[in-house]
């Protein structure tokens, strides 16, 4: 996609150094002058948002991490003294507790652009399962995250989700008692989850250049879905095109953000962390961050046995298969058309899909019980039958619009020459 390197060194020693080591080469090629598609919209702008969040949390994370005592009989002081005593403690607090809210609003924003547009299909296949295990990395570490306060949520979430591994045949209670450390959770998991949760942040970071990597194999996908066919009529330079549009945006991503952490910065959170944890006092209800309940919906659904399978079982791979399945939804997708602005059923069921992952985060902060639980059951299945049922039928029975016959066509609005031998309307990409 990107073609012959165009760097061109200014000076000796520019061209010294990039006969040795050819980071500036490296940089300029995959993020100056990178032949970016011209019709690109602003939800392409989320993974620049994103690359800003990773690093915000991962400073804002090694500062609390000089303050942090991962200690059963301290955690809960320690952080009560980063806010109270270490100098603008409070704000690299809330900056990191309301980052990981924003980060996962971000990323949520960010694959339902590839959903919508088709962003998973071939060539790109890698490029998403890499995405998938970024957001899997997220949730894992997020989930530590939350122990760590040690307060009541922290220490009573960590013991139902660590026990729900136990349902695992053969393993998986040697696997909590590895977990825990012991018999309980207690200082031992603690300090497992402190540790665990400053290691992933790295791992993710590494992901996140093979993710960028693999983006810059096939080049970026576009609103059309169409492949560029003409490098000069089709792109523009990704620098100053899309340096500036993207940096407009993450204006505005800060101050949605600085609106949290400066005027609302514990309303995402929950009361009952803010209470010492004690393993004699079960919280009325127990519920994970906002961005997890979906999946918590999922995981109490499955309330019932299934054959050999019992509903403690039944939940942990309902849960899990909730991600598992986004690995293979290049192959489960048939439709030879990417983009869903060409496919008017699959953009209906896509916004029920949409509303569908709402409302299991609405039933997963609720209790499990009664209606809630049928509603809740009735989410997931219609989130496992979106991707088994919906998909692959539509690939086979729905007749897709007509496309442009390039990304300069769209662009320009010229009506002739359509890929499919009909005319289209310059306003015809605009509807989505």
């Amino acid at each position: 996609m990107s073609g012959p390197s165009t760097y061109n060194p200014q000076s000796g020693l520019e061209k010294w150094f990039d006969e040795r080591l050819p980071i500036m080469r490296l940089v300029h090629d995959s993020f100056i002058d990178f032949p970016t598609p011209k019709n690109l919209n602003y939800w392409w702008t989320f993974g620049g948002i994103l690359a800003v969040c990773l690093v915000v949390q991962i400073v804002s994370g090694i500062v609390l991490a000089m303050h942090y005592v991962p200690h059963v009989s301290m955690a809960f002081n320690s952080v009560e003294h980063i806010m109270r005593d270490v100098n603008y403690g409070w704000l690299v607090r809330y900056i990191h507790s309301n980052g990981a809210s924003m980060f996962f609003l971000a990323v949520y924003i960010h694959m339902a652009r590839g959903l919508y547009y088709g962003s998973y299909k071939a060539p790109r296949e890698v490029l998403w399962g890499l995405g998938v295990i970024i957001f899997l990395l997220m949730i894992i570490t997020a989930f530590m995250g939350y122990v760590l306060p040690w307060g009541q949520m922290s220490f009573w979430g960590a013991t139902v989700i660590t026990n729900l591994i136990g349902a695992v045949p053969f393993v998986g209670q040697s696997i909590v008692t590895w977990l825990w450390g012991g018999f309980s959770v207690d200082n031992a998991t603690l300090n497992r989850f402190f540790s665990l949760h400053y290691l992933l942040p790295f791992m993710i970071f590494g992901v996140v250049i093979l993710h960028v990597w693999a983006l810059h194999v096939p080049g970026n996908g576009n609103p059309t879905g169409i492949d560029v066919k003409d490098v000069k009529k089709d792109t523009v330079p990704f620098h100053p095109y899309y340096t500036v549009k993207d940096g407009f945006a993450i204006v505005l991503f800060l101050m949605l953000f600085a609106g949290f952490v400066f005027f609302a910065p514990n309303v995402l959170g929950h009361t009952d962390n803010y209470i010492p944890a004690n393993p004699l006092v079960t919280p009325a209800h127990i519920v994970p961050e906002w961005y997890l309940l979906p999946f918590y919906a999922i995981l109490r659904s499955i309330n019932f046995d299934l054959l050999f399978i019992d509903a403690k079982l039944g939940g942990v791979i309902a849960m899990m298969g909730s991600i598992v399945i986004l690995f293979v939804l290049p192959w489960l997708d048939r439709s030879k058309v990417r983009s869903m602005r060409y496919r008017p059923l699959a953009k209906q069921f896509f916004i029920l899909f949409i509303l569908n992952f709402w409302a299991l985060g609405y039933f997963g902060a609720k209790p499990a019980e009664g209606l809630y639980i049928v509603g809740a059951q009735v989410c997931t299945f219609i989130y496992f039958a979106y991707f088994v049922i919906v998909l692959p039928v539509l690939g086979l029975v729905e007749k897709a619009g007509e496309l442009p016959a390039s990304i300069a066509t769209s662009v320009l609005g010229k009506p002739k020459d359509t890929a499919m031998g009909a005319a289209v309307p310059a306003s015809s990409n605009e509807k989505a």
